[in-house]
């Protein structure tokens, strides 16, 4: 399948890969060295398919995620100065530093939210898909789920609400194979996610979840179907985690045979998979991709810059954005 998409937007979406993949290289070295509190999950490997179902929505569409939060709203064209911010408890973070890593939000590109609790941005997304069909918009609601939350009650309880009210949404499920260390094998018999959804009435479709452009074109069409009126579809796409389910662990858990990783890193990456294409389907020099890695090394630093330099939120700050009317510290 040859895209047919502008260069421009070929490039973008390497762009935003490289931001996913870099930003988190960075993110990682912070949390080792003691800056970013908490815990640190990254989308290594896991690109292409956050890519390439964000460039399928326009800025105006909703976007929910999950704990594994930082791809996301960079996916969906999020600066990257508030979302370091963030991850380094300041101010000036995309949710005034009280989210952290877990619970970026970034309205400015229709970030919802991520959230910590497995599943619970499933009923979120239908929520906001029912709210765009509700004051008659064409806006749709992209929801990233992983495959242990496929097995939660807000699978069934989003999905067939979804379904019934025909809600323009799309549910995506990122399977790369584990629930932290359980392997999707011993969790459910259902060979693929997706094939659930006929039995909700809807559709569902397997990608291959390393190749960006797959991805984008079967987000494309349910993005479509959603607009039109024809209600929610489930995209599968078959993707793999690169590091340990969060950063620094400190110890190996041995849920993962060390060739199995390997061998995807080494064959299976999406960013390179991706260059490869540009360099020989679309004729895109070597160069003027290769310098998209040190434009966006510079937009990291920037962040990593603005982020240290950001101040803390006063205590008093922690009555803020909890209830309408604020509690007197």
């Amino acid at each position: 399948m040859k895209a047919n998409l502008p260069r421009q937007e070929l490039l973008e979406m390497m762009r935003r890969m490289q931001r996913i993949r870099r930003f988190e290289d960075a993110a990682i070295d912070l949390h080792k060295k003691g800056r970013v509190p908490g815990a640190l999950h990254t989308s290594h490997g896991q690109e292409g398919e956050i890519v390439g179902a964000c460039m399928s929505l326009r800025l105006d569409d909703y976007m929910v995620g999950n704990h594994r939060s930082h791809g996301h709203p960079i996916g969906k064209g999020a600066k990257l100065r508030g979302l370091m911010a963030e991850l380094l408890a300041r101010k000036t973070g995309v949710c005034a530093g009280k989210g952290g890593s877990m619970h970026l939000a970034d309205f400015s590109v229709g970030s919802l939210g991520e959230t910590s609790i497995v599943g619970s941005g499933i009923p979120v997304a239908a929520g906001a898909a029912l709210g765009a069909k509700m004051k008659g918009s064409d806006q749709v609601a992209l929801c990233f789920f992983g495959d242990g939350a496929a097995q939660e009650g807000a699978f069934h309880e989003g999905i067939n609400m979804a379904a019934v009210w025909r809600l323009p949404a799309i549910f995506l499920c990122e399977n790369n194979g584990y629930a932290v260390s359980t392997p999707i094998s011993t969790s459910t018999l259902t060979q693929n996610i997706a094939d659930r959804g006929p039995a909700y009435g809807i559709p569902g479709v397997v990608v291959d979840g390393q190749s960006v452009l797959e991805v984008y074109e079967a987000v494309t069409n349910a993005v479509h179907r959603a607009r039109s009126g024809q209600g929610p579809t489930i995209v599968e796409a078959k993707t793999y985690r690169f590091m340990d389910h969060t950063a620094n662990m400190g110890r190996d858990l041995g849920y993962r045979p060390a060739a199995e990783v390997e061998e995807w890193r080494t064959n299976r990456d999406p960013i390179e998979l991706f260059r490869r294409r540009l360099l020989s389907e679309f004729e895109i020099p070597a160069a003027e991709i290769d310098a998209i890695a040190g434009e966006v090394d510079a937009e990291v630093r920037d962040a990593v810059d603005f982020g240290e330099r950001s101040a803390f939120p006063e205590p008093a700050e922690a009555w803020t954005d909890v209830y309408a009317a604020p509690i007197e510290a």
